[in-house]
C-alpha cells in the first residue's frame, strides 16, 4: 500500500535511511511514539508530588486508580505486579491509533506487524507469567480435565493460544486501517485536514475502544495463566 506524504519519512529520508523509512514507515512512526513516551514521562515526573498533588495530578491518578483496579478485579492479586506493563501497552495502542488523525503521520497499528509484535507480547508474556506462578503444573492448562484426553487437548490448546495471537493482530489491524482510509478518502474528496474534522471526536473514541479492547483481552488472558487449572 502506498502512504501519502509522511513526516517521519521525509525525516528518515534527510538523516540518509530513506529506504528503510519508506519500506517500514510503521517502524519509525512507532518509534516517534515511542520518543513521545518517553518525553513526557521525563517531563511529568519531576511535577509528580506525593505530598502536595495538583489538579492534574489527582485526575490522572484517578484514571489510573480506575484502570489498575478492572486489572485486578480480573487478574487477582498476583496480577498486580503486571500492571504497569499492560497499562503501557493500553497507552501505546492509543497513542499509535490516534497517530494516523495528524496529517503526515501514520498508524503503526494499521499494520499487522507491530500488531503481532505487541499480540506476542502479552500472549507469550501471559504463558510466562503461568509458568512462573504455577511452575510444572502449568502443564494443566494443556491437559484438559483428564490425563487421558491430553493428546486430544494439548494440540487444541497450543492452536487456541496462537489464535489469540492473531484474534488481537487482525482485530486490531482492520479496525485502524478502515479508520485511516477513511479520513484518507474524506480529504481526497473534500479538501486536507478540514473535511474529517466533525468524525475525529468519533475516532478518538473509537481508537480508545480499541486500546481497551486490546488491553481488556490480554489481562484475561494472564487471568487463565495466573488461576489454578481444574
Amino acid at each position: 500500500m502506498e502512504h501519502p506524504i509522511l513526516f517521519m519519512t521525509i525525516l528518515f529520508e534527510k538523516l540518509g535511511f530513506g529506504e528503510f523509512a519508506h519500506k517500514y514507515p510503521q517502524v519509525v512512526n512507532s518509534w516517534l511514539v515511542m520518543a513521545i513516551l518517553i518525553l513526557i514521562a521525563i517531563w511529568v515526573r519531576p511535577k509528580i508530588s506525593p505530598l502536595s498533588p495538583s489538579g492534574a495530578q489527582n485526575v490522572l491518578e484517578a484514571i489510573i486508580k480506575g484502570i489498575e483496579d478492572f486489572f485486578i478485579n480480573i487478574t487477582g492479586e498476583k496480577g498486580r505486579p503486571y500492571v504497569p506493563l499492560y497499562l503501557t501497552v493500553f497507552i501505546y495502542i492509543f497513542l499509535c491509533n490516534i497517530a494516523g488523525l495528524a496529517p503526515g503521520l501514520f498508524s503503526p497499528t494499521a499494520n499487522t506487524n507491530t500488531n503481532l509484535a505487541i499480540a506476542i507480547i502479552t500472549v507469550i508474556g501471559a504463558e510466562l507469567v503461568g509458568i512462573k506462578t504455577h511452575g510444572v503444573k502449568y502443564i494443566k492448562h494443556f491437559t484438559g480435565p483428564i490425563l487421558p484426553l491430553a493428546p486430544l487437548f494439548i494440540p487444541i490448546e497450543i492452536i487456541g493460544h496462537l489464535a489469540r495471537m492473531l484474534s488481537l493482530t487482525f482485530r486490531l489491524f482492520g479496525n485502524i486501517l478502515a479508520e485511516d482510509l477513511v479520513i484518507a478518502i474524506l480529504m481526497f474528496l473534500a479538501g486536507a485536514f478540514l473535511a474529517p474534522l466533525p468524525l475525529y471526536a468519533l475516532f478518538l473514541f473509537a481508537d480508545a475502544v480499541q486500546a481497551f479492547i486490546f488491553f481488556m483481552l490480554s489481562t484475561m488472558y494472564l487471568a487463565g495463566a495466573i488461576e489454578e487449572a481444574h
